[in-house]
């Protein structure tokens, strides 16, 4: 086994972050990994910028230099990280894996960021991690049973124990082994001493990309991750697909048996989570987008002057509805892409401000109009509420609200920030009592079938969906267990960090 300890980096204080404030779901991450590039560091950090949108809380990166492993995980932005040049000088090695944070499973604290390390018995070991496990909790309880001492609270430590523990003795079996264990979602990649590997879970439910560098190999969430760095699109990591890279090149497997022949891809990458520059199963997100925002109009037009997006989430269905309805397409709403994070809240008064902050009304287009306001979904409904009134205080005549997905009744369990079932706003009341709330003239939801033909299905098979969907039929793909199984909270739970 070579010398890789691996340089430690000094803690940074999480600090406040108004990001679950908004009225949307949020991704957990977004990953990335190359193999054999001498600039391994600074394309990573590249590729994470690109995948921002997927994490804001913090970022890290893994390298290999074939000799140490090096390692820089920090809270915060990656612009805010990673641009110096002391910083990626500090990522030696042709070999590097990254991740970018919005968490689901263990607090914004830096134990918990992304790719986790450890030294295991065949050598060091680098992993990270998009998506959520559904029975975590149970096996993690069964480690700790078996002598397993955790140091983070997030999920993804539960694979490195399992591979740990697994009898197999080539290092990717025992990957493998422990990939066989997990249920709910994945999308990963581990680095080793010799080997990048990438693997998803059998449903495919979160996604995975390989792109190619001019002979290097690229792993990434999304494609605008390959080309930020001027790679190409090879082709989706087939969902329960594993590949392992290494000097000799790429080799896939597929380990993994299961009852589906089909994935149950998330239906909400479409929607909102993935980049609209992105490609997903071979189809441009922002076409997509489109054509939802065209259903949405055949479905629930409405006599208006004009299609408003709310930015910048509702901007490609507003231009897909405005072309259906044959209504002008206007910015009612301008979006100020400089605020950050917003601390200061030291009272109600300003607290309601903030929404202005990140969108104030264009009163000239608004002014006298019946208005078609668009958005990509409605969770708790206090943004929609506050947007409703900034348009009406512009002089809006009319404004009726169309949502360019199903009503979320449902929380998601596969790696997506989503509020308790209780506090969806339509899991607890009707569209007319939504309306009512959140105060507009008319609300209306594009339906689950028109969702499917937007992204290219006749509609929903009932009896074989084709995508995951929970969050909004509650038909979850896979099984719940530290959810029916009502696993214990850890003891590690309890820490918090103070510095």
């Amino acid at each position: 086994m070579s010398d890789n300890t691996l340089p430690s980096v000094s803690p940074v204080l999480a600090q406040p972050d108004d990001a679950r404030e908004d009225d949307h779901f949020h991704d957990e991450c977004g990953v990335f990994g190359v193999y054999e590039h001498p600039d391994a560091g600074a394309l990573t950090a590249l590729g994470l910028h690109a995948l921002q949108h997927r994490g804001q809380e913090a970022a890290g990166i893994v390298s290999f230099d074939g000799r140490q492993f090096y390692n820089e995980r920090h809270i915060g932005l990656v612009g805010d990280n990673f641009t110096k040049q002391s910083v990626i000088g500090r990522l030696k090695g042709s070999r590097a894996i990254g991740h970018t944070r919005y968490s689901t499973t263990g607090a914004p604290v830096l134990r918990n960021v992304q790719p986790l390390y450890a030294e295991l018995a065949g050598g060091g070991f680098a992993v990270a991690h998009n998506g959520n496990l559904t029975n975590a909790q149970t096996l993690q309880r069964a480690l700790q049973e078996r002598g397993s001492i955790f140091q983070s609270t997030s999920d993804t430590e539960t694979i490195i124990h399992l591979v740990a523990m697994s009898a197999k003795s080539a290092f990717v079996d025992r990957l493998i082994d422990a990939l066989s264990q997990l249920e709910g979602a994945y999308a990963v990649v581990a680095l080793s001493e010799k080997k990048l590997i990438g693997a998803r879970d059998p449903l495919g439910v979160r996604p995975l990309v390989l792109g190619d560098l001019g002979g290097t190999y690229v792993l990434a969430s999304e494609t605008c991750a390959l080309d930020i760095i001027g790679a190409h699109y090879v082709r989706d990591v087939e969902p329960g697909e594993v590949v392992v890279i290494t000097e000799n090149g790429l080799q896939s497997m597929k380990p993994f048996h299961t009852t589906s022949n089909h994935s149950r891809f998330c239906i909400f990458e479409y929607v909102y989570f993935a980049r609209p520059d992105s490609s997903v199963n071979g189809t441009n997100v922002y076409s997509v987008r489109k054509r939802i925002g065209e259903e949405l109009a055949r479905e629930s037009g409405v006599d208006a002057d004009i299609v408003v997006p709310v930015p910048d989430s509702g901007t490609p269905a507003a231009i897909g509805y405005a072309q259906e309805a044959g209504l002008p397409f206007e910015l009612g709403i301008i979006r100020n892409h400089y605020v950050g994070r917003t601390f200061i809240q030291p009272t109600d008064s300003i607290r309601h401000m903030g929404v202005k902050l990140k969108h104030n009304a264009n009163r000239a287009m608004l002014d006298g109009k019946r208005v078609v306001l668009v958005d990509d979904s409605i969770v708790r409904g206090t943004t929609s509420l506050k947007i409703v009134q900034m348009v009406r205080e512009a002089g809006a005549k009319e404004v009726h609200m169309r949502i360019a997905s199903p009503p979320t009744r449902d929380s998601c369990f596969y790696g997506v920030d989503t509020p308790e079932k209780s506090k969806l706003l339509a899991s607890r009341m009707s569209i007319e009592e939504m309306a009512d709330y959140i105060k507009v003239d008319s609300l209306a939801f594009l339906s689950i079938d028109g969702l499917y033909r937007a992204v290219g299905e006749a509609g929903r098979n009932g009896d074989a969906p084709q995508y995951c969907d929970a969050c909004f039929t509650s038909d979850y793909p896979t099984s719940l267990t530290d959810r029916s199984g009502g696993a214990e909270v850890r003891q590690l739970n309890r820490l918090v960090e103070v510095s």
